[in-house]
C-alpha cells in the first residue's frame, strides 16, 4: 500500500499512473527489488498482485509473487527499486496468473510514460503490461531483459489458511483476508474505481 501511494504521489509518475489504473485489470506491486551485478547480474523481490473484476466492480486479492532475473553483459553496481506493474489487458492479467511468466516473452511489457505530456501518451499504449520503477543506489550498464514473475504458493497458502493459487484468489474469489482491506482501498482510490 505504501509503495503504491508513493508512486501515485510522485509528481512525474503519479498522473499517468492514475490514468492507466483506470484501465487496469491487475496491479502487481513490489516494495523492494534488489539488483546487483559485476558482469553477471541477479535481481529479485517479492510483491502482491491485485485484480479488478469488471462484473463486481471490485478489486480482489492479494496474491503473492516473486520477480527474478539473471543477466549477463556490461554492467556493474547495486540498487534497490520499488516496482509497479499494471496489467492493462485480459491477456496481461492471464499471463500473470500462470505459475510463472517471462516478461517481454509471455506478455508484452513497456516502460510507463512519465513527466510532461505523459498523461496523453497513456491513451496510445497498446501493450499488455506497463512498468514503473523507482531506484535507489548505483547501477550502470546494459543487460539482457527477461525477468520472470512467479506465484509464491507457500505465502498464498499461509496468508489464506488453505492451499490456493492466484486464480482462486483473484478470479474465483474463493478466499479473502480482511487484512488486505487497506491495500484494496488504496488501489481503488488510485484507480478511481
Amino acid at each position: 500500500r505504501i509503495t503504491l501511494e508513493a508512486f501515485v504521489a510522485d509528481k512525474d509518475m503519479g498522473p499517468p499512473l492514475k490514468v492507466l489504473l483506470q484501465r487496469a485489470r491487475g496491479v502487481l506491486i513490489y516494495p523492494q527489488v534488489l539488483r546487483g551485478a559485476f558482469i553477471v547480474g541477479v535481481s529479485g523481490g517479492s510483491g502482491t498482485l491485485v485484480a479488478y473484476d469488471p462484473q463486481t466492480k471490485k478489486w480482489a486479492g492479494p496474491a503473492f509473487y516473486t520477480i527474478g532475473e539473471a543477466s549477463f553483459g556490461l554492467q556493474a553496481g547495486a540498487d534497490a527499486s520499488e516496482v509497479v506493474l499494471v496489467a492493462l489487458t485480459d491477456r496481461g492479467l492471464t499471463a500473470l496468473l500462470k505459475t510463472s511468466v517471462k516478461l517481454g516473452a509471455d506478455a508484452g511489457v513497456a516502460l510507463g510514460p512519465v513527466g510532461a505530456g505523459a498523461e496523453a501518451a497513456t491513451q496510445n499504449l497498446s501493450v499488455d503490461i506497463v512498468s514503473y520503477s523507482r531506484a535507489k543506489g548505483l547501477y550502470a550498464g546494459i543487460s539482457l531483459e527477461g525477468a520472470v514473475v512467479a506465484a509464491r504458493n507457500s505465502l498464498n497458502t499461509a496468508y489464506y489458511g488453505k492451499e490456493v493459487d492466484p486464480t482462486d484468489i483473484l478470479v474465483r474469489h474463493t478466499v479473502a483476508n480482511p487484512t488486505a482491506d487497506g491495500l484494496l482501498r488504496a488501489v481503488s482510490k488510485a484507480a478511481g474505481k
